[in-house]
């Protein structure tokens, strides 16, 4: 008999995984050449040749008892140390090894964080649109997620009043994913320093640090001219959740990190109890090998014109089509308005043109659908006719 607290994950299961499987299931039917799945952020670059160099070293050159034996819940220090290294490079002076904690992605990183912050009763606040899981991790450690309503007029960049209006003192955390899934925006400087402000007057009403979960998976794929803004540098009280999956595309390698930058409340205590909590819920450590690869590939990054060039050409593809569109900024989805209220009447029509995309309610925001553009190139291209079918149904 299943617990009663997994009847609410069931019943909210994911519609991004379901439409994954469905789209499986519709190649098998209809041929592969005829279904065009827009689903899953799933990368089908390959990675870059670091990857496989450092796979090489590893298994030529470097201990095998280091590589398959426990090391530190927190990671192998010589890898954590070449992470705080790389961060503070580039970003300035933040971290110290000790503060950086390996783990088997973002989505891991963010529940370690949640263990170590939430107690029952307490809230997040997700800016919406937001990803999925967002909540179900939050409902994880007994905590409600309250929703800023999405920003439409601003180009979906975090709205600090409409923030101000919901924030309460349970409030412990606010999630903020830039560049963001499912927009594509990446937020500006204007209004990551408003939300920065309303934060920082709401912890010193409520007596109690608000913390911003940063989740960054998608922070080195940007297509324009605009600088995706380091939290901390604004807001001290942030913590980082990073992964390398779409960087070096490989996310079913799962490797990760939690990072609390030095000016973050309770930065030192914080950092040792993230460590604490890898090992309370299961994990005990990140991947080894995945440790020891990313420590040899820190600057390495995929070829992003693959990522344009897919953006590009489906934007053209499904505006043509007739659909408003947000153009990417950043991260790997276009984001498109559904021509009817309902947008999942939407994503069932152009099912039946073989095209799997999903609805926006997924991310609290109806009217609007996702596609991920990770995919190949030539599918995108190959999807342009059945899109053409799909816009003449709205015309």
């Amino acid at each position: 008999m299943l617990s009663k607290s997994m009847e609410p994950f069931l019943a909210g299961s994911s519609a991004i995984r379901a439409m994954f499987e469905e789209g499986k299931k519709m190649a098998k039917e209809r041929g592969a050449e005829n279904v065009y799945d827009y689903s899953v952020g799933n990368p089908s670059p390959h990675p870059p040749v670091e990857v496989y160099k450092a796979l090489d070293y590893i298994n030529s050159k470097v201990d095998p008892h280091l590589v398959y034996s426990y090391p530190s819940n927190a990671g192998f220090e010589s890898t954590r140390q070449a992470v705080a290294d790389n961060l503070n490079e580039r970003f300035g002076d933040y971290f110290k090894m000790e503060n950086i904690i390996m783990t088997a992605g973002a989505g891991y990183a963010i529940n370690i964080i949640m263990k170590c912050i939430l107690d029952p009763g307490d809230k997040v606040v997700a800016f919406a649109p937001y990803f999925v899981e967002y909540a179900n991790w939050a409902k994880n450690f007994f905590a409600d997620t309250l929703v800023v309503p999405p920003n439409y007029a601003g180009g979906f960049e975090p709205d600090a009043k409409k923030l101000k209006e919901i924030l309460e003192p349970d409030v412990k955390a606010i999630i903020i994913n830039n560049p963001n899934n499912p927009t594509g925006a990446i937020y500006s400087r204007e209004s990551l320093e408003a939300v920065a402000e309303v934060l920082r007057e709401a912890e010193k009403e409520y007596g109690h640090p608000i913390y911003i979960i940063s989740d960054e998976p998608y922070r080195e794929l940007v297509y324009v001219d605009k600088k995706v803004e380091f939290l901390p540098e604004i807001y001290a009280d942030t913590i980082i959740a990073y992964s390398w999956s779409k960087s070096l595309s490989m996310p079913g390698v799962r490797i990760g990190y939690a990072a609390v930058p030095n000016c973050a409340d309770g930065a030192d205590e914080l950092a040792h109890a993230l460590e604490i909590a890898q090992r309370v819920l299961g994990a005990n450590n990140a991947s080894t090998i995945a440790e020891l690869i990313v420590e040899r590939s820190l600057h390495s990054t995929i070829d992003l014109s693959f990522y344009y060039r897919n953006a590009k050409d489906l934007y053209r593809i499904v505006t043509e089509a007739g659909f408003e569109a947000i153009v990417p900024q950043g991260a790997f989805y276009l984001w498109f308005k559904s021509p009817v209220p309902d947008e999942k009447e939407f994503v069932q029509a152009a099912k039946e043109e073989g095209i799997l995309i999903v609805p926006g309610s997924s991310f609290a925001s109806p009217g609007w659908v996702r596609a991920s553009f990770c995919g190949s190139h030539k599918m995108i291209l190959r999807s342009e006719e059945a899109f053409k079918r799909l816009g003449a149904k709205y015309k």
